[in-house]
């Protein structure tokens, strides 16, 4: 019993346990690492692809437009030359009236007349061994140099711009060979572009 004249004391304190808080859990860093290193590794391989995707996209259309011929009679144009058509004569055996420099065909020559234009803003060297001819078949011809110095001044030549020079193009070719097309260049690294020639 308690004593009403007795004033009431407290019950000692009783300890209470320390509690300290505990430390924060630690990520852990390397998933993040790792993570960012292969989302690093997929931006790179989406940017080769994409980027060869796009070169590829080109070079086709680039081909598509060397390999498709314009009709006949169009003037095109491949970098700082235009070119142009004029006459296309029968099949040959032989090229030339020196007897030293005469050129004989191994198949029959097939000479194309055409004029050649510089479009751009400086001098241009034409070289007659950049011309291509196209058989019906898709087999290429090259310019045959030394029939073409029977026909031509010069195999090489600087047009200024503006300027425009007429060349005959000679190609040796199989005898009953059907041309279909000159792929016409203006250096030989250039894309070319074609013209139908019958």
């Amino acid at each position: 019993m308690t004593n009403p004249n007795m004033p009431q004391q407290p019950w000692p304190a009783q300890p209470q346990p320390l509690y300290y808080p505990q430390p924060p859990k630690k990520r852990k860093v390397w998933p993040w690492v790792l993570g960012g290193f292969f989302a690093c590794i997929v931006l790179l391989f989406g940017g080769c692809v994409a980027l060869i995707g796009g070169a590829a996209h080109e070079v086709a259309k680039q081909e598509e437009k060397r390999t498709t011929a314009e009709p006949v009679g169009t003037t095109v144009r491949d970098g700082k030359f235009s070119f142009h058509v004029t006459r296309m004569d029968p099949p040959v055996a032989s090229v030339g009236t020196n007897e030293f420099m005469k050129r004989d065909a191994q198949g029959e020559f097939v000479l194309v007349y055409v004029d050649v234009t510089n479009v751009g803003d400086k001098p241009q060297s034409y070289f007659g061994d950049n011309q291509k001819l196209i058989d019906d078949q898709g087999k290429v011809f090259s310019n045959d140099s030394m029939a073409a110095m029977n026909l031509n001044k010069d195999l090489m030549t600087d047009i200024n711009p503006g300027n425009a020079v007429s060349v005959i193009l000679a190609f040796d070719v199989p005898k009953g060979t059907a041309p279909a097309a000159v792929e016409f260049h203006d250096s030989a690294f250039s894309g070319g572009v074609r013209v139908a020639v019958e």
